[in-house]
């Protein structure tokens, strides 16, 4: 074995062993001190396995850079796609000043009213999907083990997705593994679904409209 991977094993299993200790304090003191303690150990934690499973050059998720928060309650995602573009919609995370938790906000898309909405637009996309997993068996995920978080926009490092799809197209005449090399899997973690896409990048707009007139936008898109 390495002695790279055999020195993150080790560092891994000391960090595992920090935060079942810390999180034995929180269970038997809990004072509110014993949090930061937590916390900072769950973050080591996830550094941790992210570098064993970058040496393995095994599947992992990390956090990317996302210019906007989707609501946790009721993010409603959307997506629609054709062989060429794909766009993702969903409601943006909005904090209520009047909100003293006695009451629910019903969202419905066929409504008229305005409000945050996020478009998101994957370049070059060459697969995407929306549906199961819910966040209730999020912890049933393969990725799941391997920092994958709910709620948080996510790209999945050495994708066997992507290796999958590549190894399909391999056989192709006019294949160029050159072609791949921007690829990246990107992985959304909602309330109801879960969304997964294939594709070189995306551009994100933030619009204050209806539901229904974002959905006008983005079939204009689609059909130009």
């Amino acid at each position: 074995m390495p002695t790279t991977i055999k020195n993150y094993e080790d560092q891994l299993n000391q960090a595992k062993a920090r935060l079942e200790k810390a999180g034995i304090a929180v269970r038997t003191s809990n004072t509110g001190v014993e949090w930061t303690e937590f916390n900072a150990a769950s973050d080591a934690l996830l550094i941790c396995e992210r570098q064993l499973a970058a040496a393995k050059k095994e599947e992992y998720a990390d956090v990317i850079d996302f210019p906007v928060a989707w609501d946790v309650g009721t993010p409603l995602p959307h997506l629609f796609l054709n062989g060429h573009k794909a766009y993702l919609i969903f409601y943006v995370k909005s904090l209520d000043p009047n909100w003293d938790g006695t009451y629910t906000t019903i969202v419905d898309t066929a409504s008229d009213k305005i409000t945050f909405l996020a478009l998101v637009e994957f370049e070059h996309c060459t697969s995407a999907k929306l549906g199961s997993p819910n966040d209730e068996v999020f912890g049933g995920h393969p990725l799941y083990r391997k920092d994958l978080e709910p709620y948080t926009p996510m790209q999945i490092i050495n994708s066997n997705w992507i290796k999958e799809i590549q190894g399909i197209n391999s056989i192709h005449s006019n294949y160029n593994p050159e072609n791949w090399k921007n690829t990246k899997h990107f992985f959304f973690g909602f309330h109801d679904d879960t969304f997964e896409c294939i594709a070189d990048s995306f551009k994100v707009e933030l619009h204050q409209t209806s539901f229904k007139n974002l959905l006008n936008i983005v079939l204009e898109k689609l059909v130009n």
